[in-house]
């Protein structure tokens, strides 16, 4: 899903750019829906990384270690990271209630509802979570058992 919103950003950003510099007519609502659309990118490309593997490790110390050290440092920071985006839930849910509550708007000439916005982070949160809960397992089977639980699927990236 994340990835169909990118060409749909730049679409919006390339109107943006024409309707200012060549019509000489900006748009009131493009800054504040590509800057929506860029947060939903964002928020929702974290667990699509964590599902691939493809976050940011130290290399130098982790490749380093055998298998079975490298599923207790992500024990860690799986158990972290749960932590961290459950606050980030807690956080949302309150944000998103009180946008429905006080009917908060971005402060712009447009001035869209907010309430999305804080759905959308609770939705990529929670996705996120239950990527790393999977993963949790999936460490913890390792690490108690010496045998993998799920096989490794090349998809050919």
């Amino acid at each position: 899903m994340a990835a169909l919103l990118m060409p749909v950003l730049a679409i919006i950003v390339a109107f943006e750019v024409f309707s200012r510099y060549v019509l000489n007519k900006p748009t009131v609502w493009a800054f504040d829906t590509s800057l929506f659309l860029f947060g939903y990118i964002a928020a929702l490309g974290g667990a699509y990384a964590q599902q691939k593997k493809a976050h940011i490790n130290v290399d130098i110390l982790y490749l380093q270690v055998s298998h079975q050290t490298r599923s207790a440092f992500n024990i860690v920071a799986y158990v972290l990271g749960i932590f961290f985006l459950v606050l980030i839930v807690y956080t949302c849910f309150g944000k998103f209630e009180e946008a429905i509550e006080f009917d908060y708007r971005r402060q712009s000439e447009w001035a869209p509802p907010m309430f999305h916005f804080w759905v959308m982070g609770c939705v990529a949160a929670s996705l996120f979570i239950a990527q790393l809960i999977k993963d949790l397992i999936v460490d913890v089977y390792f690490l108690s058992t010496g045998q993998a639980l799920l096989e490794e699927v090349d998809d050919g990236n």
